[in-house]
């Protein structure tokens, strides 16, 4: 008899209703063994293919290497039809080692003037598309060889960041090299003269979508003669003559799409083009304050022509180029996906829509400008939810960073807006971005990671991640093999750490095992990946349960190696609180002695207390303070030289921060349980700081160095430079006026033991 596998598939039952059902499958079919083990490699090749396209480049090879039928299948044409390169290092070794599997390669994405310089050696002959980022340093001479060795290219978009480099001697050989080229799309060019955009105009007949974007100059006269261009943006462009566009442009034949978005366009020259153009249909201008400041822009006549500006309700205008009346609110791009009445010039505008208005928001939020929150609000965040279900990958990438990026508004001390933050998520952002985060495309998971860490940093959208189980997918995406996903899903998890509630869940869902990974697995070279890591495990470590977990998958030796190692001083200040953090739990578990016995540890952190920064500074202080509670780490602190380094903190912290200035003292206070340490701070000149931190205004500083103070005064010695440096005008003062009870009653104890004898 033949063994039968049941297995759940969906079947149509009444009215169509999709049901639960069982197929059976004879065993034989699916090539499996007596035994029931399965045969893999038995599995049709357009299964395994099927299976290939939904791995990352990453897996796909090692997919490929188990098996020399599984090598064969990894080589398909229809596999290596686009490659993304941005996340790896991609270099002319690299490239020759990919060249035989890239014959029929057409879409291709890059990242730096490295990768540029290496795509010649992919000998790709038939790219139709190229698009690039970090293209700062690309030159003329590099971009004019990729496109003289892909002659066939239809598309070339290099941006957001800007071109610096790269000239209108480039675009004169883009013309001359690609005659078949239907969309260039460059950003930061510094001057695009006519020569450039008339050699365009000559050479390139089918060339329909334009973007010469945060250019310096354009020649605006030069334009007018590419007849062929459909869509044209030359959004954050500056130094444009607006009277010489709107008396020009308005006689491009096909014209249909404009973005003059981030620019200094006034009404009039708007109202011209929506006047005089015939076929003009969407004229873009986001973000245009001359625009927005003149009061006579409200009574302009769009000539049923849209005009989409932050004055305006996008949404509807954008409705109003759909016959149905379906198509009216916010699911119109969503209604447009998934209309089954397709016109083509339409999908042509909501295609390039999409783009720019992707653009536009991005930079519109990298900027920040100021008096937008009510588009924001109203409109703003709606329209990034929107595009992220576009089926364009960049569009969604783009709106996903807009989406982290608008929502802060104070980068350096991580604050972000709440208004902006929860009206993502009462739009349903939150579900939206796990969806992204859950995707194979790398890119997608890294940009969805960003926004869900950010977003995280208000309570309010954490909670909701959490719920949406979001920190399970954060987890996964932390044991990623690309160190940008990596990075952003720690970052996650640093944000969602800060409470309380969440710890137990990510350490559930092994993200503490994942982060002490990370840092042996980027160990160098990834100092943004290792902070955020590092940062984790420091709010991790404040848990009890959770700071055993960290101990138990290695944390402690991870973050002594990077307290020992790393030179960045992000890495360092997060290594050090997490340390400190892990040895705050007293009794309560092992953690303080398996930090002091770890080897290095003591000595690193001392060493950390002489950074030039003052975070790290009181960070380790923070670390070896809480280390001192342990007899022996106490001992061994002072024989790897914290005595003198804590001493010389106290001394230079006078006009520090009031965490340094209770971390010093609190470390000294530590030290000088030890009669022979307190013998030492006495000698070492640690008197006189600690008298001066005594008159600090933070409460908890008096708490730290009255109590420095006190033990220090047990020793006949340290009392009389207590007295001989003026502490008992300070002890008094203490007693009489803190506002700390413990200080109170440490000063007390401190003047009661110096005239005790």
């Amino acid at each position: 008899m033949t063994r039968r596998v049941r297995r759940k598939v969906a079947k149509k039952g009444k009215d169509d209703a999709v049901s639960l059902s069982y197929l059976e499958i004879e065993v034989e079919d699916l090539g499996l063994e007596r035994n029931g083990d399965v045969d893999w490699t038995s599995l049709p090749d357009d299964t395994v293919i099927q299976l290939f396209s939904c791995l990352n480049y990453r897996d796909r090879a090692s997919l490929s290497s188990t098996c020399k039928t599984w090598r064969v299948l990894g080589a398909s044409q229809c596999l290596w039809s686009s490659l993304d390169l941005r996340a790896h290092k991609f270099d002319t070794a690299t490239a020759t080692s990919l060249a035989s599997r890239c014959v029929y390669l057409q879409k291709l994405r890059f990242r730096g003037a490295e990768s540029a310089d290496a795509i010649i050696h992919l000998q790709a002959k038939n790219l139709r598309e190229i698009s690039g980022d970090y293209c700062r340093k690309i030159t003329d001479a590099t971009l004019s060889v990729i496109v003289a060795r892909h002659e066939a290219l239809e598309s070339l978009q290099l941006g957001p960041d800007f071109c610096e480099r790269i000239t209108g001697d480039a675009i004169k050989a883009i013309a001359l090299c690609c005659p078949k080229l239907k969309k260039l799309r460059l950003s930061g060019i510094k001057d695009v003269y006519a020569d450039a955009i008339n050699a365009l105009a000559k050479h390139c007949p089918t060339l329909v979508d334009i973007g010469f974007l945060d250019c310096l100059n354009v020649d605006e006269a030069a334009l007018e003669n590419v007849s062929s261009v459909r869509f044209l943006s030359v959004a954050g462009t500056s130094n444009m003559k607006w009277d010489v566009v709107s008396h020009l442009w308005h006689k491009l034949p096909k014209l249909i799409g404009l973005d003059v978005s981030r620019t200094d366009i006034g009404s009039a020259a708007i109202s011209r083009l929506l006047s005089s153009s015939l076929s003009l249909k969407v004229l873009c201008a986001l973000n245009c304050p001359v625009l927005e400041e003149e009061t006579s822009i409200s009574t302009t006549k769009t000539n049923g022509k849209l005009l989409l500006a932050l004055f305006s309700d996008i949404f509807r205008e954008l409705s109003s180029l759909f016959a149905e009346t379906s198509n009216k609110g916010r699911n119109m791009f969503l209604d447009w996906r998934c209309s089954k009445n397709k016109d083509k010039n339409l999908n042509e505008i909501m295609t390039w829509l999409e783009w720019i208005l992707s653009h536009t928001l991005l930079r519109t939020a990298e900027s920040n400008p100021q008096g937008l929150d009510n588009f924001w609000l109203k409109q703003g965040a709606a329209l990034l939810l929107s595009l992220m279900q576009s089926s364009q990958e960049d569009v969604q990438e783009r709106a996903a960073t807009g989406l982290a990026t608008f929502v802060v508004i104070d980068d350096e001390n991580a604050s972000i807006d709440r208004g902006r933050a929860e009206a993502v998520m009462r739009d349903g952002g939150i579900r939206l971005l796990l969806n992204l985060a859950k995707s194979w495309h790398e890119g997608l998971q890294s940009e969805a990671a960003k926004a869900l860490a950010n977003l995280s940093v208000n309570a309010n959208v954490a909670k909701a991640v959490a719920e949406e189980g979001g920190i399970n997918i954060l987890a996964a995406l932390a044991r990623s093999m690309n160190r940008l996903v990596a990075e952003e899903a720690a970052g996650g998890l640093w944000n969602l750490s800060v409470g309380e509630e969440h710890k137990a869940a990510i350490a559930e869902a092994g993200g503490v095992k994942a982060l002490v990974d990370l840092i042996f697995k980027w160990s160098s070279g990834g100092d943004g990946v290792l902070e955020r890591a590092a940062g984790a495990l420091a709010n991790l470590a404040a848990d009890d349960k959770c700071s055993m977990e960290v101990a138990i998958v290695g944390g402690v030796h991870a973050l002594v190696m990077l307290a020992r190692n790393c030179k960045f001083e992000g890495v360092q200040e997060q290594a050090a609180r997490a340390l400190a953090n892990l040895a705050s739990h007293g009794d309560s578990n092992s953690n303080n002695a398996a930090v002091g016995q770890e080897a290095g540890a003591l000595e690193a952190l001392v060493q950390l207390t002489r950074s030039p920064h003052e975070g790290v500074r009181q960070e380790a202080a923070g670390a070896l303070w809480n280390l001192s509670f342990d007899d022996r780490n106490r001992e061994a602190i002072a024989a790897a030289g914290g005595v003198e380094a804590l001493v010389t903190l106290a001394q230079s912290c006078s006009n520090a921060s009031p965490g340094l200035q209770e971390r010093a003292a609190g470390a000294l206070w530590g030290l000088s349980v030890s009669e022979a340490n307190s013998i030492a701070i006495g000698r070492e000149g640690g008197v006189a700081p600690l008298i001066a931190l005594a008159r600090s205004d933070a409460e908890d500083v008096h708490e730290t160095a009255a109590g420095a103070l006190w033990n220090l005064a047990f020793n006949h010695s340290n009392a009389l430079r207590i007295v001989e440096e003026g502490g008992v005008p300070a002890l008094v003062h203490l007693c009489s006026s803190s506002l700390s009870k413990m200080a109170r009653f440490m000063a007390a104890l401190a003047l009661a033991y110096m005239f005790d004898g």
